[in-house]
């Protein structure tokens, strides 16, 4: 992972010549982190360096969907939690 955002649990992959020949890996290690909770967006390394702009902007509008969508519970639909673990916070 070339930038990670804990706030927004996002990673951010840049992926070059020197990734040529790792799809597998990379695939798997992103399943892995997406297992995590944690999103990636993958960039390659030729957009980065000549189109910023496009790869701002893909990265802004990731950042207004996930504000437009409503925060995941650790709570089931209709659980309450319980008093020890309002106190524990």
């Amino acid at each position: 992972m070339d930038f990670y955002c804990s706030k927004l649990r996002l990673v951010i992959d840049i992926d070059g010549e020197s990734y040529s020949g790792k799809f597998d890996y990379d695939m798997r290690r992103q399943q892995f982190l997406e297992s995590m909770g944690l999103t990636v967006l993958r960039f390659n390394d030729t957009e980065v360096k000549k189109d910023m702009d496009n790869v701002m902007m893909a990265i802004g509008g990731w950042m207004a969907d996930r504000e437009e969508q409503p925060p995941v519970s650790p709570f089931s639909k209709g659980e309450l939690p319980t008093r020890s673990e309002t106190d524990s916070k």
